[in-house]
């Protein structure tokens, strides 16, 4: 692991601690609000101090809705949410304002020493709030306020509407009115250790207490999420950001075999403030998750992460990288990033590449048999390709995808056939009969390199094709002055190669066996088995974060933007521009075929 200290500036202590001391106080609020939830003997003392002439600290209330609130409120503190905050300093305004209006108004309210208390609370909170309020800047998204009141308004209304059909059956004392049972419900759903002082002439079992409380949770989650969710970011690069990073890996495109993955349409980017750096990422589920080395000038890239970090900040954003280089990883450590090996991306270096060998002779063998079956490869680039057969070949990958899911986000395209991207290499392979049986797709790694997008085959044809069209392009690349040629990404190839030895600790084995389990569904070793054949060099691969606590949601979103869970697909995914197709690559790309 890597640790560095976070360029931005830090705030007065004294504004940090205010912040902080907000974000426990909810915390322990919404502990102690849990409790009594659960706990009899704590509710009957909440209940007991939140009624008649008592007053409670701020949001302190026995039931799961008052939990979940205060919690999820410590939450959006937490991550500098400025709704958040306006929220709080509303609601505990309010509440001191009427907690000193009472006392001043009503001596019986005053003589009470646990109201005091409470209002010292109550001021302490809202002072910390004003000291710190500079802290809480991170944006919303300005839809959200409607976006919630919806969901208060339609929620809040089927939370009472069932409420109070469960109460009138229920009921066990005559003489409810409507009214009466409705009220019973909103406040049921606000608290579990607060009774109205009216007699509601309601008496129902326990359980049907807890069940609107319950409800009303679930709709206080939406609300909060609808309230306080991050921006989406812009999802599409325009046509000048494409441009300007298109001109950007003209000038430095050697450095990272994965730069011309930036130019997918569903990323967004940020420039160095000179423009000669560029950092491209994607938002989703509140991860600003960005993808390889920055684009451009290496002395350049410190300007691109830092606008990338501050933006990530002003939305609450949990900034993140996925498959950077051990130059990259380095670079983004440098500002506060922590570093985990993710795998090795496996790159062959055309001139030593050979089948010669005792130890190519597998790959030798299968390699003539599928040639004696009289299989072919033609390798050109897109350019090169006519329209009419383009679109016959992007409507054959199409074809072929293996399933629904529409995959790939750090190590893949996303389309196929656009011409903006000419420069992209095709193999096709056909059969004794002259039938397209198989496609392979590179993109442009600087002038003399290839990065594999796309692999297609026909599930009907022979064995170990994709393996010949391999090796017939490290054969042929010189003809197209390719001198090295990236193939595949193996996640936690290290595990595989170590934990297999004589000698390999207990850990080591038992993270080799997890993922020996896994690979039953995603080919995590089968795709490492295939990539070691070539006998490449392996580069390893990062992922980059801020805090360890957000590694969990990291690789969730991480697993969503690959498409290895399901996600709403992005308009820019379904459809063409220009002559563009969406072509989507699965991300394993499975060189597990064999002879």
């Amino acid at each position: 692991m890597h640790r560095a200290t976070a360029s931005a500036p830090e705030a007065p202590r004294t504004r940090r601690v205010a912040a902080r001391s907000v974000v426990w106080y909810l915390r322990v609020v919404g502990f102690v609000n849990l409790s009594a939830a659960v706990s009899v003997t704590l509710r009957e003392q909440v209940r007991h101090h939140n009624s008649g002439d008592y007053y409670t600290p701020y949001l302190l209330t026995a039931g799961f809705t008052s939990a979940v609130f205060a919690l999820l409120m410590a939450v959006m503190m937490n991550r500098r949410k400025r709704a958040a905050w306006i929220a709080n300093a509303v609601v505990s305004g309010l509440l001191l304002a009427d907690l000193l209006v009472a006392m001043v108004r009503h001596p019986q309210i005053r003589a009470h020493g646990f109201n005091w208390a409470t209002a010292v609370v109550i001021a302490l909170f809202v002072t910390a709030l004003v000291v710190g309020r500079r802290e809480f800047r991170a944006k919303g998204d300005p839809a959200n306020p409607r976006l919630a009141a919806g969901v208060l308004f339609g929620g809040g209304l089927l939370t009472l509407l069932a409420g109070t059909l469960l109460v009138g059956a229920t009921n066990t004392e005559a003489g409810s009115s409507l009214p009466g049972r409705m009220h019973y419900v909103l406040l049921r759903a606000i608290t579990l250790g607060f009774n109205s002082g009216w007699d509601l002439h309601v008496a129902v079992p326990r359980w049907v207490d807890v069940s609107v409380n319950v409800l009303s949770v679930g709709v206080l989650l939406l609300v909060l999420y609808a309230l306080f969710r991050s921006p989406k970011g812009k999802e599409f690069l325009g046509d000048e950001d494409e441009a300007r990073l298109r001109a950007l890996l003209e000038r430095h495109g050697e450095r990272d075999s994965l730069g011309y993955f930036a130019l997918r349409r569903d990323k967004s980017v940020v420039f160095s403030p000179s423009g000669k750096a560029a950092v491209t990422y994607r938002v989703l589920g509140g991860v600003s998750l960005a993808s390889g080395d920055p684009i451009g000038d290496v002395e350049a890239w410190p300007g691109a992460i830092e606008a990338w970090l501050a933006q990530a900040r002003e939305h609450a954003w949990v900034p993140a990288v996925t498959g950077a280089s051990e130059e990259g990883g380095i670079v983004y450590a440098r500002h506060g990033l922590d570093a985990l090996e993710l795998g090795d991306e496996a790159i062959v270096e055309v001139a030593d590449f050979s089948l010669e060998g005792r130890a190519m002779r597998g790959v030798r063998q299968a390699h003539n048999k599928v040639r004696r079956a009289g299989y072919s490869v033609m390798l050109r680039r897109h350019g090169d390709i006519a329209e009419p057969e383009m679109e016959t070949l992007v409507r054959r990958a199409d074809q072929w995808r293996d399933g629904q899911t529409e995959r790939g986000f750090s190590m893949a395209l996303g389309r196929l056939g656009d011409p903006a991207d000419g420069r992209c290499v095709m193999l096709e392979c056909r059969d004794a009969d002259g039938e397209l049986r198989a496609l392979l797709s590179f993109v442009p790694w600087g002038e003399h390199g290839l990065s594999l997008d796309l692999m297609r085959r026909d599930r009907d044809a022979d064995n170990g094709l994709l393996e010949f069209m391999v090796i017939e392009l490290l054969q042929g690349a010189g003809q197209l002055g390719i001198e090295r040629v990236s193939l595949n990404f193996a996640v936690f190839r290290a595990v595989f190669e170590r934990g297999s030895k004589l000698g390999a600790g207990p850990f080591l084995r038992s993270w080799r066996s997890v993922l020996m389990f896994f690979s039953r569904w995603w080919q995590i070793e089968s795709l490492y088995r295939a990539n070691a054949k070539y006998r490449p060099q392996w580069e390893p691969r990062y992922v980059l974060f801020e805090r360890s606590r957000d590694l969990p949601r990291i690789a969730m979103v991480n697993a969503c933007a690959e498409g290895f869970i399901a996600a709403p697909r992005l308009p820019s995914l379904l459809r063409g521009r220009r002559r563009g197709r969406t072509a989507v690559p699965e991300p394993e790309r499975e060189l597990q075929e064999v002879a």
